[in-house]
């Protein structure tokens, strides 16, 4: 049977179609004893829309690998953060126009600091600005490159 990570490799993001769930982070955990599976997952944020989605998808997923006994929980705590994105989920965002998040999550100067450079995934040019503090997800902010003009959105540090 192909194992459970080959598996949720598979299962993507609907909001962000590039990044798998384990690129995303959202996987915590598994166990398999038999023809049983149970799959832990933590939205990126409470009241995600996407988390109803990547459950069926999952279990969808895990049925046509041939498992019939899927149980999938979702935990609160400790909560989703930036910091679970795989590298390789960061070099797939920057690849499909998206800036990945700059810094951790632990980096709390945005309270209190100016905005920080997000390089556009475009050209790579630091002469961005941001234009809302929402982009096309609530987890993402609109920018601009001032050097290719293009818009882009930047996956938010949380």
């Amino acid at each position: 049977m192909t194992s459970i990570n080959d598996i949720l490799e598979t299962v993507k993001d609907p909001e962000v179609p590039v990044l798998s769930i384990l690129d995303l982070g959202v996987v915590r955990g598994t166990e398999v004893n038999g023809d049983q599976v149970k799959v832990v997952i933590t939205p990126t944020y409470t009241g995600c829309p996407a988390m109803d989605m990547i459950e069926a998808n999952i279990r969808k997923a895990l049925k046509v690998a041939g498992y019939q006994d899927i149980t999938v929980e979702t935990i609160l705590s400790p909560p989703w953060t930036t910091d679970w994105l795989s590298e390789a989920g960061k070099e797939k965002l920057r690849a499909y126009g998206i800036a990945p998040p700059v810094g951790g999550s632990e980096d709390k100067s945005v309270l209190w600091a100016e905005d920080k450079v997000i390089p556009c995934p475009h050209c790579d040019s630091l002469e961005t600005t941001k234009i809302s503090e929402f982009g096309s997800t609530a987890c993402k902010a609109l920018y601009r490159c001032k050097s290719c003009l293009e818009p882009f959105d930047y996956f938010k540090c949380h």
